[in-house]
């Protein structure tokens, strides 16, 4: 019994020093200010607000291995829909990108080659930018995953839930950040 136990505390450490050494999977972002709240040039220009509509810049490191492209969204859990609302999908993202520049959702010939940005909860394939009603402060969540396939063949009107039921299902890791905005 004292060998079993020694042999499964050894076991641990070794698990616990692996995971010490290994990378986690993160997105940045060089968009918000130290409070995590973005400004208006990132807000829509339509839909009550007037603001630039330019996607942010988001970077990440330290994919899974085996990740073969990414998926990126932005996703607001607390718009008055009952289901949230999805300001922005991107998918076949090849996996040697590492980062997009500001504005790099407008269209998608500002996005990687080989990129799809699928459709928003505006009925448009582009980045739609944050929105909040007057006197309320939203969430917006970026989520980047990393997928176990080259590409998901799914059509530029695909919902923000489509793309999420498939990206889930060929998901390695995905990292997150969460802005703030308000008007």
């Amino acid at each position: 019994m004292k060998h079993i136990l020694r042999a499964l505390s050894f076991g641990g450490t070794l698990l616990a020093m692996g995971s010490a050494y290994a990378a986690d999977f993160t997105v940045s972002s060089a968009a918000a200010d130290a409070s995590m709240r973005l400004s208006e040039k990132y807000f829509a220009n339509g839909f009550g607000c007037a603001g630039g509509n330019l996607s942010p810049q988001i970077s990440w490191k330290n994919a899974p291995k085996g990740t073969k492209s990414f998926a990126i969204s932005m996703y607001d859990p607390d718009a008055p829909t009952g289901s949230g609302w999805w300001h922005w999908v991107a998918i076949n993202i090849p996996a040697s990108v590492s980062e997009l520049p500001e504005g790099a959702g407008s269209s998608i010939d500002k996005m990687p080659s080989g990129s799809t940005m699928t459709g928003t909860d505006v009925g448009q394939s582009a980045y739609f930018g944050a929105c909040p009603p007057k006197g309320e402060t939203h969430h917006y969540v970026i989520t980047v995953k990393a997928l176990s396939v080259e590409k998901l063949d799914l059509p530029t009107n695909a919902s923000g839930a489509l793309v999420g039921f498939m990206t889930n299902a060929n998901k390695l890791g995905e990292a997150k950040i969460t802005f703030k905005a308000g008007r």
